[in-house]
């Protein structure tokens, strides 16, 4: 994406495009890199221009599981309310590929829900969407098998970057779909037998 002016709602508000720009702080980030914690207070609103991000949701017990991306042009629906209702953070946000974010103060946030309706346009698309992607997760876990999952997200990673290699590790993997290492490695050498990925060192390769 080459920038705010490229987003469908704010196309027919320039006005409101120069703001996001004026009062929002630009920060890149690496793969790895958390933007968002557990429990934290959400002091702005990260707006991803480049690369991108994924939102997991962390149980008590330390099991993790991937509940959708943000790709460029996207923002956290979960920031965005819990922002606006004074919340910590109930899900951790971290970046996928090489990143850049735009982070919007919490006030500017509800002064441009007054100002420009093509702000709360986009909130509501977000919310819409990310909604759709939670009740895929929650049909995908009650009647999708793991090894079914596993090659729906690893589909999703080679999309998101472009490339049928991915470069992440069986623990990493196993993380996002909420489930043992040990399963995910068993699924993956039983793709690779079936000729439908390729297995390497701390990367994958989709056939």
């Amino acid at each position: 994406m080459d920038g705010l002016e490229q987003i469908t709602e704010f196309k027919s508000s320039p006005e409101l495009v120069e703001k996001l720009y004026q009062h929002s702080i630009l920060k890149t980030y690496q793969a790895g890199s958390i933007i968002v914690n557990d429990n934290a207070h959400i002091r702005s609103i990260p707006i991803v221009t480049k690369g991108t991000m994924k939102v997991i949701r962390t149980e008590e017990d330390g099991r993790e599981l991937l509940l959708y991306y943000i790709k460029a042009g996207e923002s956290c629906i979960m920031s965005f309310l819990g922002g606006l209702h004074n919340e910590t953070s109930k899900v951790k946000a971290e970046v996928e590929e090489y990143a850049e974010i735009l982070f919007l103060p919490i006030d500017k946030v509800s002064l441009f829900i007054k100002e420009y309706p093509q702000w709360l346009d986009y909130i509501f698309r977000l919310y819409h969407k990310r909604f759709e992607e939670l009740l895929e997760i929650v049909n995908a876990i009650s009647f999708k098998k793991v090894d079914e999952r596993l090659l729906n997200l690893l589909k999703k990673k080679a999309e998101l970057t472009s490339s049928k290699t991915i470069q992440i590790t069986h623990e990493q993997l196993a993380n996002e779909l909420g489930t043992a290492r040990v399963v995910v490695s068993r699924l993956l050498k039983q793709l690779e037998e079936e000729g439908v990925v390729q297995l390497g060192r701390n990367k994958i390769s989709l056939m």
